[in-house]
């Protein structure tokens, strides 16, 4: 019997909250856990590059980033698995 894919609507809900979520709701554990590395890495290098007077968004740059690509990232994976599901 084939697995009914995830909603690619709780995907996104679960992305957002915590990076690298999506990913494991997807069953990609492994792929959500390099998206939260890279994310917390990333945004501590651009916090210790960055001048104090920067803002939070300037100071922590690199860890958005990566957060933005890893919210895109299960969304898209997500919708692509429900679409070919049907």
């Amino acid at each position: 019997m084939i697995e009914k894919p995830v909603n690619p609507y709780a995907v996104l809900a679960a992305a957002v909250i915590l990076p690298g979520a999506g990913h494991v709701l997807l069953g990609k554990t492994q792929r959500g856990l390099m998206f939260l590395f890279f994310t917390v890495i990333l945004g501590w290098v651009s916090l210790r590059l960055t001048p104090e007077t920067a803002s939070f968004f300037s100071r922590h740059a690199g860890g958005i980033l990566i957060y933005g690509f890893s919210v895109i990232d299960a969304y898209k994976t997500a919708r692509i698995n429900w679409e070919l599901a049907k």
